[in-house]
């Protein structure tokens, strides 16, 4: 049966710093889930646990502590949609990880990034600029991650293809293509084995056809893994909820997914 899409597990909402859109409400987001006809949905506004201690915190994350996220509950609620609490925390350059096991249960769905490379200083070294460094960076944090004593059955890896990789698109998809595939195989069949969600993300979904092979081809190798995946629209502003499922049908068609693809949330369940 062909993947059904019913799940988008990254939104965020208007208190994550890099929205700050008094449209982007918990109730806006619910109506799109509805009008959609999604069955699970997640806010996963940016986090960086008080509890984690580190030197050269960003004031971006010093802000958004857990009394700063906590302040979307109660979520709003229906019988068709199952509304679920979570955050994307960060993974810093020397991969401390911003989130706590205390915290762990907290959340129903932890997102992490392992490819916010725009944040020069704080989540990669000023000093990587060029497409082979950061193919190593890449691969790195990935397997940091996997790593990790993690509830995996409720961790999401964000974005692996997103444009912050490189903002100049050439370069960008040079540290695509640049991956070696039998690293690629073996980073994704760690992460099959650990039974983490693999996220497709609208964003990284909004390429030229050219382009597909290799901003896909990591996507091909997890699927040929037995990796799970979801959906994360990753929508800061009500537009980009507007034209997520589009995105998201996109993966569907262009990976051939079928049901059996599909990351199952457990949560805190």
């Amino acid at each position: 049966m062909k993947y059904v899409i019913d799940n988008d597990l990254h939104i965020h909402s208007k208190i994550s710093l890099c929205s700050n859109d008094p449209l982007q409400t918990n109730e806006r987001i619910l109506n799109y889930a509805i009008d959609n006809e999604l069955k699970t949905i997640c806010l996963t506004d940016h986090f960086w646990d008080e509890k984690v201690k580190y030197s050269d915190l960003i004031d971006f994350y010093v802000k958004q502590n857990y009394e700063h996220v906590k302040a979307s509950k109660p979520l709003p609620q229906t019988d068709k949609v199952k509304f679920l609490f979570g955050c994307e925390t960060e993974l810093t350059k020397d991969l401390t990880l911003g989130i706590s096991p205390d915290r762990y249960d907290y959340f129903d769905f932890i997102i992490i990034p392992t490819t916010h490379f725009h944040m020069k200083g704080f989540t990669i070294d000023e000093n990587v600029v060029n497409p082979e460094d950061k193919v190593k960076y890449w691969l790195d944090r990935f397997n940091a991650v996997l790593d990790m004593d993690l509830p995996f059955h409720k961790i999401g890896l964000a974005h692996l293809t997103c444009r912050l990789i490189d903002r100049d698109r050439e370069k960008y998809l040079q540290v695509l293509e640049g991956i070696p595939e039998n690293d690629m195989i073996d980073v994704f069949k760690r992460a099959s084995d650990r039974g983490v969600g693999i996220e497709l993300n609208g964003s990284d979904m909004n390429f030229a056809d050219n382009e597909a092979d290799v901003v896909l081809r990591p996507y091909k190798v997890a699927k040929s893994v037995g990796c799970k995946f979801y959906f994360g629209s990753d929508a800061h502003h009500p537009a980009e909820l507007d034209r997520a499922k589009k995105l998201f049908q996109r993966a569907v068609d262009y990976l051939q997914l079928a049901e059996d693809d599909k990351f199952i949330l457990r949560g805190n369940n």
